[in-house]
Formats: structure tokens, sequence, C-alpha cells
């Protein structure tokens, strides 16, 4: 007779399994800092953009302006305003210059559903391949499945590369992302120009997931269901664990920055992990992390903990409840996923209660982002005046255990970046507050009687530590 597991159980045995699939050993070689080698860009060819409407306005000019190559990486591009202005655009620039090369690769679980909470559809799929019927299949848009199933790990890449530029962005592409209808999801948008850049990454697209055998066009109807890619999807992803960007390194010169990009898939032997931990143990005088959702791995808990305990200054920039992605206001139906919001602000609650005397003696400073209705997204690391990670990975569990990853790390021992990061900074914090005291957010007894039920079935079944994993 097949056993049936009491809640706790299942839960343990789903987290071991999380574990298990972010946590093997893949035998690569971590790099410390000072020996990661680097690409040496202009530093007045590194740019960042004030907001999303320049980001659109930014990606939309150089699909527009490509004469090479258009390589786009993102979560997903969605069937909604935004998203059909984009692949028009990249539609009409495959018309204009038919010796393009062209390739967008997306989530591929993610483009095959609909959105959270709203009926079941057949996703972002749908609009690619009708696009592809109407104005012919020049555009291939390919999906990546990093796991089996969206739960166990995305294909969370982000990078746009046109040309020798490289657009890097946590964003994803959608009208919130792209600021359409009055509404945006702040990210941080960065423009890069130079070849070698842009051939690093765009050689992890076309040279590792383009023709890889678990990697599928969306921009079809015909398209093999997950279960048949099963082998594939297993090889992709020990291929990827084993991947790192192509770099032609060299040393930084005169007004140079050194750019480092980062590839990071599973719990261990991950570069982009490692850096992380690395930059925060490294910070002496500051260091600032953005994160959108207040859930940090041990690791990046211990080392921030370990700074604040050497009296290094502390900024975390999260974003407020109300501007979480997940938020479902009060007076709208309440649906599970719209806990989400209340759990990282409780978390974000323990964590400046652990710390209250570091935030009293100024030595931490924790900001909650608000304005309007807008929401916040950001996510990276400025360190001292030295270095500088951007970033689409929300430095949370999921990320660092199963979802593939990349980042750009900034070496910039002239500090010459250090004025432009000050400003990017400020910008933020224009919507933001201080937080005084753990007080000042609200206590779990003041949520929603549906998110106040959650939460206590969720600690009384120990399914709260499962679930901190899989956010």
């Amino acid at each position: 007779m097949k056993k049936t597991l009491d809640p706790p159980s299942r839960a343990a045995a789903l987290l071991a399994l999380v574990r298990r699939l972010g946590g093997r050993r893949r035998g690569k070689t971590v790099i410390g800092l000072d020996a990661l080698p680097c690409i040496p860009v202009a530093a007045e060819r590194c740019r960042s953009l004030p907001g999303p409407a320049a980001f659109r306005e930014t990606l939309l000019q150089l699909i527009a302006g490509a004469r090479e190559r258009l390589l786009l990486s993102t979560l997903y591009l969605q069937d909604d305003d935004a998203g059909r202005e984009v692949l028009a655009a990249l539609h009409a620039a495959r018309l204009a210059r038919p010796e393009l090369q062209i390739a967008v690769f997306v989530d591929w679980h993610r483009a095959q559903r609909g959105l959270i909470g709203q009926a079941a559809s057949a996703g972002n799929a749908a609009l690619y391949a009708d696009m592809a019927s109407r104005l012919g299949r020049g555009v291939p848009i390919y999906g990546v499945p990093v796991q089996q199933r969206e739960l166990l790990g995305v294909m969370h890449l982000k990078g746009f590369v046109v040309d020798d530029a490289v657009l890097y962005s946590g964003a994803s592409l959608n009208d919130l992302y792209l600021y359409r209808h009055q509404r945006y999801r702040l990210d941080r948008y960065h423009l890069i120009e130079n070849r070698p850049l842009a051939d690093s990454l765009a050689g992890l697209m076309t040279g590792t997931l383009q023709g890889d055998p678990a990697v599928r066009r969306l921009d079809s109807g015909a398209r093999p269901k997950t279960a048949a890619l099963r082998q594939a999807i297993v090889s992709l992803r020990r291929r990827l664990a084993q991947s790192s960007y192509p770099i032609a390194a060299a040393a930084i010169g005169d007004r140079q920055v050194g750019i480092t990009p980062l590839l990071g898939l599973g719990g261990r032997d991950n570069p982009l992990n490692a850096v992380i931990v690395q930059l925060i143990e490294r910070a002496a005088r500051r260091l600032v992390l953005f994160t959108p959702y207040f859930n940090l791995p041990g690791p990046v808990r211990r080392a921030i903990d370990e700074k604040i305990r050497q009296r290094c200054q502390v900024t975390i920039v999260v974003g407020d409840k109300t501007a979480n992605d997940y938020y479902i206001p009060v007076d709208q139906p309440f649906s599970t996923i719209g806990a989400l919001p209340y759990l990282y602000e409780a978390n974000l609650r323990r964590f400046c209660k652990t710390h209250q005397k570091a935030v009293e003696q100024g030595l931490l400073d924790l900001y909650l982002w608000r304005h309007e209705q807008h929401s916040f997204h950001l996510k990276g690391l400025l360190v001292d005046d030295d270095y500088a990670l951007l970033t689409g990975s929300n430095i949370n569990p999921r990320a660092w255990r199963l979802d593939l990853e990349n980042g750009l790390l900034i070496h910039d021992p002239q500090h010459c970046l250090v004025e432009q990061h000050r400003r990017e900074l400020e910008q933020v914090l224009t919507h933001a507050r201080r937080l005084a005291s753990h007080q000042a957010l609200d206590r779990v007894d003041s949520y929603p009687a549906p998110v106040r039920r959650l939460i206590k079935r969720l600690a009384r079944t120990r399914a709260d530590r499962l679930v901190n994993q899989l956010l």
C-alpha cells in the first residue's frame, strides 16, 4: 500500500528534492574576485538609463537601428500591448534587413501558460505563433526549459545584444516593465557599448542554447510536450551547470572598467552566487543591496550579519508590500498568491528586529520603496566605490538553487562610475522611506484574515521553510 505523508512530511520531502536539484556538486572551480578575468570597457560606454520609459525607448531604437544581430534573452515576452510592440519591431527589422541574425530566448514553461490567478490559456506562445503565421517565421522565439516543471526552475537569463551594444536589465517585456498605460515596474537599466562583451553574451545564446535538443521554437503550433523532452532537459541542465560565458579577457586600462559576465545554476559551485557572497565580504565601508523580495539565502544573510558586526555601512532597498508585483489590494478578491508580499514583509520585520540596534546607530539602513500604484523589481549590489553587480537574480533561495541566472560584475578600480551609481541610488531613494524600527512594519495579526490563516497554517505544518525555498 502506498504510504501517505502527513503535511510536515510532504514539506520535508519536497524541500529535500529542491536541495537535491539545486545542490548537486558540479565540479566547477569557483574563482575569487581578484582572479576573475574581465573585459575592459571604456567608462563612458557604460550608461545607467534613468527609468522604464527610457528603457523602452532605447530598446525600440536599438531594434530599429540593428544592422548585424538582434539577440534577446528574458524570462518572458508578454502577449500585451508592450510585448506586441516589441515583437512587431523585431518582425519589421527582419523585413527591412533579411540578413539580420535574430533570436529571442524565453522560459519554455512560462511562455505556455496564462498569468497566475487568471483563466487557463495557451500563454504567450499563442501570440508568437499567430504573428509568425501572419508575418513569417523570420523571428525565431526559443523556449528554454531549465527543469521539467516551472516550480523547480526557470530560464531567468537577462540581456539584449544588438550589434555591439548590450542593454541589460532584470526586466522582462510587458506593459509594466515598459511603462505602458500609466503604470511601471521599476528595475535597473544599463546600456554598455562594447563588442567583446556583446560577443560574450551572444556566444552563450547562440552557442549553448540555440540548437540544443531541449530548446525548441515557440513560434509554431507544432511543439513537443515537455514530457517528450525529459532526457534532453536533464542533459541541458547538466550542460548549463558546466557552462560559462566566453571572455576575451585583458587588463583594465586608463578610464576603463572591467566587466565579467557571470552564469549561475544550482546551489553549489555557482560562480554568480559565489561572487555575490564575495562582494558582500569584500565591502569595507559601504554595501548597498537591492532585492524585490526580502527572502535572503542563508549565505547572503550570514555575510550581511557579519558586515554589520564589523560596522560596515549596510543599505538594503526593498519594495513595500504594496509595491510587490504579487500584491492584491484589500478591496479585491483574495488569491493565495497574494499572501507572498506579506510573507516577505514578515521576513523583513524579523530581520529589522534582530538588528534593531544597528538600525538605531545608523549602521543599517532599511529602505521601503513605494510610488503610487507602481511596483518594484530592482536587483544587484554596490560595494564601496569599487564594484557593482547588475543581475536579474532576485537574490533569494529560488534564484540561489533553482533558476538559471546571470549577471554583469563591474570592477571600477579608478572609480569612474561612482557618480553614476550615486545618481542611480538617489533616484531610487526618492520614493523610499527609511525604517526607524521593526515596529514601523505591520504585525502579522494586522494582516487580512486569509493571509493570517495561511501564515499560521504554514507555521503549524512547518511548511514555511519550504515556501521560502521556492519563493
